[in-house]
């Protein structure tokens, strides 16, 4: 015979104050651990939304970013020849391209941080058709300007439309903002690539990677057996999508570790929380689990009874720990990416997949924190408790 459920509901409205201290216990947990999921989340989105399936990335072999890629003048000359490559009007659709650092003052606080500074060539937009100016205009190859990222343009001082700035031993006007969809491009600026190398007295003719732009994602393979077993060739090719997906891997690992450390610690606190309220609950109702028992309800039904009362206690901590970081989705936020050491603007991503997995880890320390007063609960002699009727 079941217990039902309107006995639990009654019992948690009588014993408030301990229910409300588990739930709450419950919520923080799952708060803090759907936050941090949704913080590695927003960042590998960040990056693997800047890699396009129809483009590919040339680098030297054995490069681990494009900062330390080298890929000289003739052969770009021999990768704009391979197979599958896309054309526009004005020939291969190639972007040879050279990357440098440079720090600038944060909005917010005043002190440096350090941001990618991307030399392009003039297909870069037509390589990368997802990029588009919001403000002001497109460089003009051959002179010292500037377009911003559009994180870029809101986070740092110094590089609002129309202003010089001065870094690399030159001076720079910034002539437009562009918007990159949210990707990583929206932290860099971006700039004539020669004039980048010959402020930054770099070898001429020489760049840190060459993205182009393929007919379709499927000629990808055949683009790269053609580049990779060329004599002339020491170069390695990925997709893009793959290479801004696998700069992702250290920071996002980091981050929900981390986030799971702090998620179990926090966690115990919850169980131990729920654990005292049931046993609370135990105690207090031994009268009636005799009762119930010497009216016929079985030791099962009365396990059964408990894990409700804890699991619901867990769901609604977990319901409340979701939607208190609901409010965090779509905040942008910037850290330093580790492949790069340059720092990069993403946003928090509170997905349903994070919520559901929010309240599963609620659920599961509703079990272990219900199970033992469960099972104490319903091995509770009858005689004993009857004694004090």
């Amino acid at each position: 015979m079941a217990i039902p459920i309107t006995y639990n509901l009654r019992s948690m409205r009588q014993r408030w104050t301990s229910s409300i201290v588990a739930v709450l216990g419950v919520a923080g947990t799952v708060g803090v651990f759907v936050a941090m999921l949704s913080l590695a989340r927003g960042f590998q989105l960040t990056l693997v939304s800047s890699g396009s399936p129809t483009n590919a990335m040339v680098r030297r072999a054995g490069a681990t970013s494009e900062i330390d890629g080298a890929v000289a003048l003739d052969q770009v000359h021999v990768i704009e020849n391979g197979p599958g490559i896309a054309r526009g009007a004005d020939g291969p659709l190639i972007s040879p391209e050279v990357v440098a650092i440079a720090a600038f003052p944060l909005r917010a606080t005043g002190t440096d941080a350090n941001v990618q500074v991307r030399g392009i060539s003039p297909k870069a937009f037509e390589v990368r058709p997802n990029i588009h100016m919001i403000e002001g205009r497109a460089l003009r190859p051959g002179l010292n300007e500037l377009i911003v990222g559009r994180n870029v343009h809101n986070t740092y001082s110094g590089l609002d439309m129309g202003s010089t700035i001065r870094f690399g031993g030159g001076n720079w006007n910034v002539v437009g903002v562009f918007d990159a969809g949210g990707s990583a491009f929206d932290s860099e600026v971006w700039t004539d690539s020669t004039i980048l190398s010959q402020v930054y007295k770099r070898t001429p003719n020489v760049f840190q990677s060459v993205t182009v732009r393929l007919k379709s994602p499927e000629d990808f393979q055949a683009f790269k057996d053609a580049l990779t077993s060329d004599p002339k060739l020491t170069v390695q090719v990925d997709r893009e999508i793959d290479y801004y997906d696998r700069q992702s891997v250290a920071l996002t690992t980091l981050i929900k570790i981390l986030g799971t450390i702090i998620a179990i610690v926090m966690g115990i606190g919850a169980v131990l929380a729920s654990l005292n309220t049931m046993y609370s609950a135990v105690a207090e109702r031994s009268r009636e689990i005799a009762t119930m028992r010497a009216l016929g309800f079985r030791q099962g039904s009365i396990v059964v009874s408990f894990m409700f009362e804890a699991l619901l206690i867990s769901f609604i901590g977990g319901a409340i720990g979701c939607l208190a970081v609901l409010p965090i989705n779509g905040l942008t936020t910037s850290t330093l990416n580790f492949q790069t050491f340059t720092s990069l603007a993403f946003a928090f991503s509170v997905t349903p997949m994070l919520l559901v997995a929010g309240l599963i880890f609620a659920l599961f320390m509703g079990i272990v924190g219900g199970v033992p007063p469960a099972i104490r609960a319903a091995r509770s002699p009858i005689s004993t408790a009857l004694r004090g009727l």
